[in-house]
Order: C-alpha cells, then structure tokens, then sequence
C-alpha cells in the first residue's frame, strides 16, 4: 500500500467527524477508529487472515489540536504558521497568477496565504495573525506534511 496516499488518508480522516475508516488494497486492510478524544486506534492486517493478534492493534495518541494552523516560532515575537493537512503548496491561485503573499508582505488575520491541495481539493490557509510575512518555507508545486511549518510571521 502506497505510504503517502495512506497518510494523506489518515490526514483527512483525522479533520473529519468520522469516527472510522476501512481502506482496503493490495492484499492489506487498514482499519481505523476514533476511541475518543485521547486515542486513535490503528489496525492493519492482511485481507486473506481472519483472526488478528492482539499485538497487532497500535493505539496512537490523538495530536493536541487537530487542525493546528499556527504556533509560537523559535523566536518569541514571531509566529509560525503550519499546513493543517498533508498535500501540495501552492503560493498563489493559479499558474499564471501572482503569489498571495510574498517576503515583506504586511497581511490581516483572516487573509488566505496559500493553497494545500489534498485529494483533489484546494484548501486555502488563512493567517489566524496580522503582521509581516518574514519567510516562506514551502516550495511552489511541492508536498508538504501535517503541520510543516509554512511561513514565519512577525505579528503587529
């Protein structure tokens, strides 16, 4: 099974309200549930075995915020933000557009400073701060994981 696709997967699931999901392929099923706001379980077993060993049952502890956009950077005046989901970044709307935010950009909170693109869906990241954009940390057109730092904001 495609590692990538799985965790982009499980990123999705973890946003969503859904309390489990099944995903079967090539002779593996991976089972998933959400046992409450502490843990998620995660089983996998090949689709051919009909009985699952006890140890085969992972129990993963839930993130402390599931839809984390932001967080204190090393510096303590600036703000970091990070991508929510796992996916594609890209800084502007289309090809042929110019980025939403640049290097020296002064933003509001609120403003879209990027699009992740998971499964086919253009998710806009919105700053939860006003300030200065003081760094990009993603590449156009490149993956990025669940909360990769993004940009640095000096907030106002």
């Amino acid at each position: 099974m495609d590692l990538q696709y799985l965790k982009e997967l499980l990123a999705i699931f973890d946003a969503s309200s859904a309390t489990e999901l099944m995903i079967e392929g090539e002779g593996t099923t991976v089972s998933v549930s959400k046992r409450g706001p502490d843990q998620v379980v995660t089983q996998m077993a090949p689709i051919a075995q009909a009985h699952v060993p006890a140890h085969g049952v992972e129990t993963l502890p839930a993130p402390a915020q599931t839809m984390l956009i932001s967080a204190p950077s090393a510096d303590e005046n600036n703000h970091t933000v990070l991508s929510p989901i796992v996916g594609t970044f890209y800084g502007s709307p289309s090809p042929d557009a110019p980025a939403f935010v640049q290097v020296g950009s002064h933003i509001s909170a609120g403003q879209t400073l990027c699009i992740v693109e998971a499964m086919k869906l253009m998710n806009e990241i919105e700053s939860d701060v006003s300030g200065t954009i003081v760094s990009i940390l993603a590449n156009n057109a490149q993956p990025v994981e669940y909360n990769q730092p993004l940009f640095i904001v000096k907030p106002d």
